[in-house]
């Protein structure tokens, strides 16, 4: 188990970066815990679509963007490439401005510089990868603990109810009665599941030694997705605690309209009566935007590799996928002002979920495959929940993006055609 320990913590950080912090923000303060529920399926689609590309990876030796390169002709391989590094450039555009937000938080360090003092972390990152690849993957598990210790501590302070917090679990008619609710659900869902992590995964599991032989392969299918599972877990912690100290520290105290981040920061010292409170959710973002960008470096190295069969050296793609997350934050910031760090936020939140589909359809088309993954290929149960999942990833995004990019006077005639109040 401990030899095959590590991938699961690196691709679990992709599910609690500083993109998931509005939407959960946002969740608990104007709903309380009812849509605990929804973060809870979102973990379950999560651990089932990384526990499909463990099993790509391990029985065909091939990771998700190799297989779409073996699989796709070249015009659609390209197309499938720029889709991904567009997401990439999105995720690491959430990191950059989550870290610039706790930086400023934390040191009063204005968001512009923030954001340029974040393409430091190049020098960590190369520094780490001359070292070896299970010191990165000890890197990432402190920070993720740091990060569960933050909120350990955030929940100890707000002491939320306990059957309360248990109920926000089950699932609730309110959410698909209520537009706002829903649209809120849509949120958090798309800004769970993280594309790049389906490719970062199928390559990353392939770096455990084991026995290229049906039983070896089985091993490596078993506890690796132990091992994501396990992480996938964490992230489920890390995510319902967010949502559960909104919910406890400002649903109930007349606080519903916080959904900006530094609102949340300069409200729970004085809401939750402790001093700490809002240093320990400055740190624990801060840790939370640093961690997601050791992981998008590796999924940008991974995704170029295996579309297109080029390598670049590793500070080059790493200077060149940070300073386009840099360049908009920046020129956004300097020109518009602090206030739309969140519209940015939540901008990279809908890029990520455009492309989202096309990383997990072809994921299910290569895993159902015998000729590609043999006795490995999906069985009849995991085909039908595959799907589905996949269905409702698609069908929620598509319904994202249609209310977030159309014309709010368009939606609200169309809401009106179905007979139903829009989303504000």
């Amino acid at each position: 188990m401990w030899a095959y320990a590590g991938p699961g913590f690196l691709v679990a950080v992709g599910y609690m970066d500083p993109g998931n912090w509005a939407t959960d923000l946002s969740g608990g303060a104007q709903f309380g815990y009812t849509l605990l529920f929804i973060i809870l399926l979102s973990n379950f689609m999560a651990i089932l679509l990384q526990h499909l590309c463990i099993k790509l990876g391990v029985a065909s030796g091939r990771d998700l963007a190799q297989a779409c390169r073996d699989h796709y002709s070249t015009p659609m391989v390209w197309f499938l490439w720029i889709l991904c590094e567009i997401a990439i450039a999105a995720c690491d555009l959430a990191e950059v401005v989550g870290s610039a937000i706790a930086l400023q938080l934390l040191f009063g360090i204005p968001l512009v510089w923030g954001c340029l003092i974040t393409a430091l972390d190049v020098l960590a990152i190369l520094y780490l990868q001359t070292k070896g690849f299970r010191y990165i993957e000890a890197l990432v598990v402190t920070l993720i603990f740091t990060i569960a210790s933050c909120f350990a501590s955030e929940l100890f302070f707000a002491k939320p109810s306990l059957p309360a917090v248990l109920l926000g679990f089950v699932p609730s008619a309110e959410i698909l009665k209520n537009q706002q609710m829903l649209y809120v659900s849509i949120g958090i869902l798309g800004a769970t599941v993280m594309p790049h992590n389906l490719y970062l995964h199928s390559a990353i599991v392939q770096t455990r030694n084991y026995e290229a032989t049906p039983q070896g392969r089985r091993e490596a299918i078993k506890f690796s997705t132990i091992d994501s599972t396990g992480a996938l877990m964490f992230a489920l912690f890390i995510n319902a605690a967010i949502l559960v100290l909104s919910a406890a520290a400002f649903h109930w105290s007349g606080h519903r309209d916080v959904a900006e981040i530094q609102d949340a920061y300069k409200l729970l010292t004085p809401t939750l009566g402790v001093s700490i409170a809002s240093m320990l959710f400055a740190f624990a973002l801060l840790a939370s935007g640093q961690n997601s960008t050791l992981t998008g470096t590796l999924a940008g190295q991974i995704v170029m590799e295996g579309f297109l069969n080029i390598r670049l050296r590793p500070w080059l793609r790493r200077l060149i996928t940070r300073a386009i997350a840099i360049v908009p934050a920046v020129c956004v910031i300097g020109f518009f002002g602090e206030g739309k760090t969140t519209e940015l936020l939540i901008a990279s939140q809908v890029v990520l979920s455009m492309q989202l589909g096309f990383a997990v359809w072809p994921l299910m088309r290569f895993t159902n495959e015998k000729a590609k993954m043999g006795e490995f290929a999906n069985p009849l149960w995991i085909k039908i929940l595959g799907w589905t999942t996949t269905a409702i990833i698609i069908i929620l995004n598509a319904k994202l993006l249609f209310d977030v990019l159309l014309p709010a006077g368009v939606l609200k005639a169309f809401y009106g055609f179905l007979g139903l109040p829009a989303p504000s």
